[in-house]
C-alpha cells in the first residue's frame, strides 16, 4: 500500500463506518472492512509519519488514565426546566409567547444517557468534556474518540462545540449485563447508568468495547449564521453525527402535542432509552432575546414521558431506621422490570399510608416509577385478593434495639441514642459542619469507629486514646492524634451547636438556637407550653423535645459535662434594618461563604430559614439557584442577589 492508497483506503473505511454506526446502513461486511482495516494499520507501523488525525486506527482504546482532570465549557451547558402535562406545556408557552409572538418550535427526543460536550478546532476533535456542573467537566477525549458514531475530524473549520448525549443501545445494554453476569460481575441498573459509567471508564479499551451512540442535541460555542435551530442542527448532521429517530418544527401547542403523542407512542419501538422531548425556540434571534433565567434558558423546555406503572405483588415490608430515629416502611415487592430498571422495593412514605390503601402482604399493587424517583405504590388491586394476604401489623418495639417506639401516628421514632441503626449516622451528624464541626470524623472513620467497638454511642468518641486508636488498621500517630486534638477542640462549642448536635426529631440549627436563647441550659426542663410559646416552635416539634429529653436525659447530661458548651449570651437587639425581623433564606453560590452570609443576616436581626415558604420575606440568591429559587418566585417572596442585598443595606 502506497501513501495515496492509504487515503483513500481511509476514506473508505470513514464512509463504511458512517454508514454504520451513523446511518444504520452497512456497505459491507465486517470482513471486508477488518481486512482493510489492517492493511491501513500495517502502513501506519511502517509509516508513523504520515498517519493521518481521521484514520479509524485513532479510535482503539489502549490509554490507562490515573484519572481524569477538569476542563472548562467554553458557554455553559445548562439544565431544562421539565413540565410534566399539556397544562404544564401550555403555562410554559404562555411565559414565552409574552417574550415574543413570532416564533415556532423545535422538538427532538430527549435522550435518557450522559451528556457530553464535544470542541472541533481547525476541523479536528481535541476535547471531549462531561457536562459536570455545566461550567466545568471531565476532560475525557481519550475515550471519546473510542466512539465511532462521532468523527474525528469535520469539514468545519471554524471552533465548534457540539453538545449531545452518550446513549448505550437496549440491545447493547442486555449484552453488556450478560457478560457481566456470567463473570460473577454486578450488573448495570439501566442503560443510562452504563452509559455514563463506559464513558468515564479510565481504561479507555473498556469504553471502546461498549459500542456507545453519540446524539447530538445542540451547539455551544459557534460562529453559525443559520437563523434556525432547526437549520442549524441539520448542518451539524452534515458533518458527520447521527439523526435523532424524529424530530419536528411546529407552530403550536397542537403541533407540539402531535410529535409528543408520537414520540410516546413510538418510544418502545426506539434503539435507544428516551424520557420525554425537547422543545425549543426555533428561532436564534428570539433565543438570544430571552435568554436565560438563573438555572434555565427561557427558550427551551423538557416536556417528559408519563410515569411508567406496572403491577407486582407485595412480598414484606420491612423496617429502616433512620439517624433522628425516625422508622420507615419499605415494600419488598416481586422483582419488576420498569423501563429497564429491575425495581424490588416501593417506599411507603409512613406508616398511615400503609392503613390509608389498606396494603396488604401478598396484593398485588400498582408501583410507579417516575424518573429517577423512588417507585411506589399507587394503587392495590383489591380486585385481586384471593383471602390469603396478610394485615400489616404497625410495629410497637424497634426492630434494632428492641426499644418502644415513639408513635406519633403518621411517624413511628426509636428514641434510644445508643440504637446501633442511629449510631453511626448520629455521630456523623453530631459531627458536621452545622453542629460540632468536628474534622476528621467522616464516613469511613465513623464506621470503622463503630466496627471495631471503640464506639457505640456519642459519649464513646471522648474516651478514644491514642493507644487505642493505633491498634486499628490504617490509624497512624498523626492522623489518630489529628482526631483527638478535634475532639478536645470541640469542648466550649457554642450552646446552639450542642442542642443541634443531638439530632432531635424536627430541630434544625434555626429551632436550636431558638431553643438555645429561648432557654440555655434549662432547656430540658422547659414545659410543652413554655416550648410552643417560642417563636417557630410548633406542637410537633415541642412533642418531639420533649420525649427525646425524657429518653436520652442521662445522655444529654454526660455530654453536657464533656462539652462544657459556652451559657448562651443575650444578643443585643439590632438597630432598625430592612432584614429586621425579617425571614430570610439563602440559595446558590455567593462571593461569600453562606454561613459568613447568614452570621451577617442573623446579627442584623434576620431569622435565616432553610425553606422558603408563604411567611418567608426575602429569598438572596446567588449563581445556581436551585428550586428555592423557583418556589420563591412562584409565591411572590421579594429575590435579592447578592448586590441588590447589599445595596439596600446600604440604602
Amino acid at each position: 500500500m502506497n501513501y495515496e492508497e492509504y487515503i483513500n483506503a481511509i476514506e473508505k473505511l470513514n464512509l463504511y463506518s458512517y454508514h454504520y454506526y451513523v446511518l444504520d446502513d452497512p456497505l459491507t461486511t465486517d470482513e471486508v472492512y477488518d481486512k482493510l482495516y489492517h492493511e491501513v494499520l500495517e502502513f501506519e507501523q511502517k509509516h508513523p509519519d504520515k498517519l493521518l488525525k481521521n484514520s479509524p486506527t485513532q479510535r482503539v482504546g489502549d490509554v490507562i488514565s490515573t484519572g481524569f482532570t477538569k476542563a472548562a465549557h467554553l458557554s455553559r451547558m445548562w439544565s431544562l426546566e421539565d413540565v410534566f402535562d399539556a397544562d404544564g406545556l401550555e403555562k410554559w408557552l404562555t411565559k414565552t409567547y409574552k417574550l415574543d409572538k413570532n416564533i415556532t418550535f423545535y422538538c427532538e427526543p430527549k435522550f435518557d444517557g450522559a451528556s457530553l460536550n464535544l470542541v472541533y478546532e481547525d476541523g479536528v476533535l481535541v476535547k471531549g468534556i462531561t457536562r459536570g456542573d455545566g461550567e466545568i467537566g471531565e476532560l475525557i477525549t481519550q475515550n471519546v474518540k473510542t466512539i465511532r458514531s462521532i468523527p474525528l475530524t469535520i469539514e468545519h473549520k471554524n471552533l465548534l462545540e457540539i453538545r449531545g448525549e452518550v446513549v448505550i443501545f437496549k440491545e447493547e445494554f442486555e449484552r453488556i449485563n450478560a457478560a457481566r453476569l456470567s463473570l460473577g460481575e454486578a450488573v448495570f441498573a439501566n442503560p443510562r447508568n452504563a452509559a455514563a459509567g463506559s464513558l468515564r471508564q479510565l481504561d479507555s479499551s473498556v469504553t471502546a468495547a461498549r459500542n456507545l451512540v453519540f446524539l447530538p442535541y445542540g451547539v455551544g460555542e459557534n460562529s453559525l449564521e443559520h437563523k434556525l435551530l432547526s437549520e442549524k442542527m441539520e448542518y451539524i448532521y452534515s458533518l458527520g453525527f447521527r439523526k435523532p429517530p424524529e424530530r419536528a418544527v411546529c407552530k403550536g401547542a397542537h403541533e407540539i402535542e402531535s410529535i409528543y403523542n408520537q414520540m410516546a407512542h413510538d418510544r418502545d419501538s426506539y434503539s435507544m432509552m428516551l424520557d420525554g422531548m425537547v422543545v425549543k425556540v426555533n428561532e436564534i434571534a428570539s433565543q438570544i432575546d430571552m435568554g436565560y433565567t438563573v438555572k434555565v434558558p427561557r427558550f427551551a423546555v423538557a416536556y417528559k414521558f408519563p410515569a411508567v406503572e406496572k403491577i407486582t405483588t407485595v412480598k414484606e415490608i420491612v423496617l429502616q431506621v433512620g439517624r433522628t430515629g425516625a422508622v420507615t416502611p419499605v415494600a419488598i415487592v416481586e422483582p419488576t422490570d420498569i423501563d429497564g430498571v429491575v425495581v424490588e422495593r416501593a417506599t411507603l412514605h409512613n406508616f398511615d399510608e400503609i392503613e390509608r390503601k389498606d396494603i396488604r402482604l401478598g396484593d398485588k399493587v400498582i408501583i410507579l416509577r417516575s424518573g429517577d424517583v423512588i417507585p411506589k405504590i399507587i394503587k392495590v388491586l383489591t380486585h385481586e385478593r384471593t383471602g390469603s394476604e396478610l394485615s400489616y401489623v404497625r410495629p410497637t418495639h424497634c426492630p434494632v434495639c428492641g426499644s418502644e417506639l415513639l408513635d406519633e401516628g403518621v411517624l413511628l421514632k426509636c428514641q434510644n441514642l445508643e440504637c446501633e441503626a442511629r449510631v453511626v449516622n448520629s455521630i456523623i451528624y453530631f459531627a458536621s459542619k452545622p453542629c460540632l464541626n468536628i474534622d476528621g470524623l467522616g464516613n469511613k472513620i465513623v464506621e470503622a469507629l463503630f466496627t471495631s467497638g471503640l464506639v457505640k454511642s456519642v459519649v464513646d468518641l471522648f474516651d478514644l486514646t491514642l493507644e487505642k486508636l493505633l491498634e486499628l488498621e490504617g490509624f497512624k500517630e498523626k492522623k489518630s492524634q489529628n482526631l483527638l486534638d478535634a475532639l478536645q477542640n470541640a469542648k466550649g462549642c457554642e450552646y446552639w451547636r450542642f442542642i443541634n448536635s443531638l439530632g432531635i426529631e424536627h430541630i434544625g440549627e434555626v429551632a436550636s438556637k431558638t431553643l438555645s436563647e429561648a432557654f440555655g441550659f434549662t432547656f430540658v426542663n422547659a414545659t410543652k407550653e413554655q416550648l410552643i410559646a417560642c417563636d417557630g416552635i410548633g406542637e410537633e416539634m415541642a412533642e418531639s423535645v420533649l420525649e427525646f429529653v425524657r429518653v436520652n436525659a442521662e445522655t444529654i447530661a454526660k455530654l453536657q459535662n464533656i462539652l462544657q458548651p459556652l451559657e448562651p449570651v443575650k444578643r443585643e437587639e439590632a438597630e432598625e434594618n430592612p432584614f429586621k425581623a425579617k425571614t430570610v433564606v439563602l440559595t446558590g453560590s455567593m462571593s461569600q461563604s453562606r454561613t459568613e452570609v447568614k452570621e451577617l443576616l442573623e446579627s442584623l436581626g434576620a431569622k435565616v430559614s432553610g425553606s422558603v415558604s408563604k411567611k418567608t420575606d426575602f429569598l438572596i440568591y446567588g449563581e445556581d439557584a436551585g428550586s428555592k429559587h423557583d418556589k420563591a418566585m412562584e409565591l411572590g417572596v421579594t429575590c435579592l442577589n447578592e448586590e441588590e442585598m447589599q445595596a439596600l443595606l446600604r440604602g
